[in-house]
Order: C-alpha cells, then structure tokens, then sequence
C-alpha cells in the first residue's frame, strides 16, 4: 500500500499540474478524495492490514490526502485568478469613448395643446371638469337642446352601444352635468376624447379631442363671450391675432356664432394654412339656449350664460402648420420629436 500511495500522490500531482480549468480540479478532488476516490479507497482497505503496518500507512495516507488537497487548493486559486483576468480584459471599458446617447420623450403635441388651454383658462379663472366618455343620449342630445330628428343622432354619426347609451359625440354633457348638480355662477372647461362615426382621412378621426367652456351667472352677455375668447385667441396664438365672429346655428345655443382668427402664418395677407382668406375658422360658440337653463333647473328668467367648443386637434393642426390629423395618433417618432 506504501507503493500504491507514493504511485498515487505521483499521478495526481502531475495530473493537478496539468489542469487548466476549473471543472478538471473539481474532478480530479472527486477522483483522488471523494467518497469512491483513490486515497479513499487505501483508507478503507487499511483494516487488512496488520497491528504494526496500520499507523504506518495511515500517516502516509494523511499526508498524500493533505498534500493533494492543497495542491488543489493552490491551482484553483491560479485558476481563479486567470478567470479573473480574463473576464477583466473583456470587460474593459473605454473611457475616451463616447457614452451613448438617451433620447428623451417629449409631451405629445395635443397634451402640449391641452396644458396651454388649460392654463389659459384657469387664469381667466375657470375649473377644469372631466365626464365619462360613454353617455346617456339625454345628456348627449336631448339636454342639448337637440331635435329628435337631428343628423347627428343617426347611427351613420354617432357610436350607439345602447338605445339609451353612446360614446359621447362632445364635450358639452359635461357641461349639462355640471349644470344639474350645481347652482351659478358657473365657469368651467370640460377637455376631453370626443367619438364620431367619421371615416379617418387627412382632417377627420373618429376618435378626437375638444375643449368647450360653460360661463352662467347673472347678466352675462355676448360681450362677456367675446371678450373671453378674444383674450384665449392671443395669448394662444400671439398678441397680434385678431378675432371676428359670423353667425351661426347650434341648437345649444342662441344666438349662435363661429369665431374666425386671423392667419398666424401670413397676418391676414392669404397663404396656403389659410387658403388665401386671411382668416382661419376656429370654435363655435354663442349664449346658452333657455330650455337647456330650463332643463337643468337653472332659472333662465335671472341666469344667463355663454358656451363655447373647440376642437382641440384643429387648433393643434392650426398652430403648428400640420395638414394630416392622423399623425396625431400613428406614433411616428420622426413626426413628434419636433414638439420638443
């Protein structure tokens, strides 16, 4: 056994020496002093041999145990740091060269349109309202002031999901909402995602975004209406923007107008945003019908109020010379990064 033992530590030094890995350690501890391993093996075949022999060989046996277990030792630790290095070496970072550049979101142009209304308004002092996009047709139509036979009740326009239930074609249920539930004065805005059954091209979406003010108290007037808008269109467009109001027709209101501004791009000469008028068309707004005062419990023989509506991706094309609305909602990053 003092031969096997002495042929063994032999075999196993050369073999550890050779090593180049690891894994090829780790086998041969398994080999040389796992359960089944050779050194092992000469341990537990030590109870054939005699009184005097056992101490003898056991201590030879310990040692060669001792010795290849350190030379394991050593090698894995040679080993472990050549791995070391390695890894160091291929992970080396070059700090002459240049880092790579994080692109930063912007605000989506209409959010942009959104923020700038809203704080437009509130200084003019109104409060922001919201409502739900699904609506009762009677806070849709018929609180509206709307004829019965209206166009825009007709399945070829609006988004039924009930005979009593539509995705909302406006804001203005908002307004009617906030109109039963509370008594003048009254000053709100209501922004919001609006639906129509409108065949998406270059100026029509069947999902869009409107912005429209409700104003009722005592004695307000038409004046009170223009003054309002006159000071949005400016501070919106720029302090040369001029204003001019047509007649119109709206069954929410009466009277009734359209507010037209004069070209940003060309100052009213004629340009192509324009179309050579001098004047681009904008909301439509007016004084509060009584039977929609009426209707909401509001007495219309002491209140008088104004409504406005704008539709918030028109002013956004306006403002910033985009002739397609569905750019709006194509995601192009190409299109939106210029909105920084």
């Amino acid at each position: 056994m003092k031969e096997q033992l002495k042929e063994i530590k032999q075999r196993g030094m050369n073999e550890i020496q050779k090593a180049d890995s690891l894994k090829e350690l780790e086998d041969l501890r398994v080999k040389y002093l796992g359960k089944k391993g050779e050194v092992t093996r000469i341990l537990r075949g030590m109870g054939k041999l005699s009184k005097e022999e056992r101490p003898i060989i056991g201590e030879l046996a310990n040692v060669v145990r001792e010795e290849i277990t350190n030379a394991l030792s050593e090698a894995k630790e040679r080993q472990e740091e050549i791995a070391l290095e390695i890894q160091l070496k291929d992970e080396i970072i070059d700090i002459t060269m240049p880092g790579v550049k994080k692109e930063v979101g912007v605000l989506h142009p209409l959010n942009q349109s959104v923020e700038s209304l809203e704080e437009i308004f509130i200084s003019m002092g109104f409060k922001v309202v919201e409502g739900p996009e699904i609506e009762t047709v009677e806070n849709n139509f018929d609180a509206l002031n709307a004829p019965k036979n209206h166009p825009s009740r007709d399945l070829s326009d609006t988004f039924y999901i009930t005979e009593d239930l539509v995705l909302r074609t406006q804001t203005s249920p908002v307004q009617i909402r906030v109109m039963k539930n509370a008594q003048p004065p009254i000053r709100v805005i209501s922004p919001g995602r609006c639906f129509r059954n409108d065949t998406p091209d270059a100026t029509h979406s069947p999902m869009f975004h409107q912005l429209e003010g409700l104003v009722i108290d005592e004695n307000i007037t038409l004046g009170d209406l223009k003054g309002t808008l006159d000071v949005f269109a400016k501070r919106f467009f720029g302090d040369d923007t001029k204003t001019k109001f047509r007649p119109h027709h709206f069954p929410f209101t009466e009277p009734s107008a359209e507010m037209d501004i004069s070209c940003f791009k060309c100052g009213g000469i004629g340009c192509n945003i324009c179309k050579g008028s001098g004047w681009i068309e904008l909301l439509g707004a007016g004084m509060v019908h009584p039977n929609v005062l009426e209707y909401c419990g509001i007495d219309s023989e002491k209140y008088s109020g104004f409504a406005f509506g704008m539709g918030i991706d028109r002013i956004t094309m306006a403002k910033h010379d985009i002739d397609d609305i569905r750019l709006f909602f194509e995601n192009d990053r190409r299109f939106l990064k210029q909105f920084k």
